[in-house]
């Protein structure tokens, strides 16, 4: 398998990802008990037209497995948008491997920022894995809690 940018003017891709999404985040849903995750709302026009940054996994027929899209939202910040694995392929490092490809495909970067669910624990376990620090928490809806986490670049002595 093979990290490589996605292209939304691809409209193949747009379906991949649209469908990858559906697929990741009803488990995500189900597991935090809210089904309003903003990717679930997602059309295929909404989400061509984002103007995220999509990094994929594919296997060796191409086909989409993984994919991680980020945003510049502020300067001296990358956010980490949207992060989802096809459940045929978890715990095969995937989400593990586009993170450290995102980190580092931007080196100049000193801050990422990361949300999920705060009942989603397996996404929790991967952003602490890799630095990833709680930094605040906060109600999306009754009983549904949102954590979002940084991740300073490290400083060279």
């Amino acid at each position: 398998m093979i990290i490589i940018k996605l292209s939304l003017q691809d409209d193949d891709m747009v379906d991949q990802i649209w469908r990858l999404q559906h697929i990741a985040y009803r488990l995500e849903a189900e597991r935090i008990g809210f089904y309003e995750i903003p990717p679930l709302l997602d059309t295929h026009e909404t989400l061509k037209n984002c103007r995220e940054i999509f990094y994929g996994c594919v296997d060796e027929d191409g086909e989409l497995v993984g994919a991680v899209s980020t945003a510049k939202e502020s300067p001296g910040s990358l956010t980490l948008m949207r992060m989802m694995v096809h459940p045929a392929h978890f715990r095969k490092g995937i989400a593990g491997n586009l993170i450290r490809h995102v980190l580092d495909d931007h080196p100049d970067i000193p801050l990422f920022i990361v949300s999920t669910g705060a009942k989603n624990e397996p996404a929790v376990a991967l952003y602490l894995k890799f630095g990833f620090i709680p930094f605040d928490t906060f109600e999306v809806a009754p009983g549904v809690e949102l954590t979002t986490f940084h991740r300073r670049a490290e400083i060279l002595a």
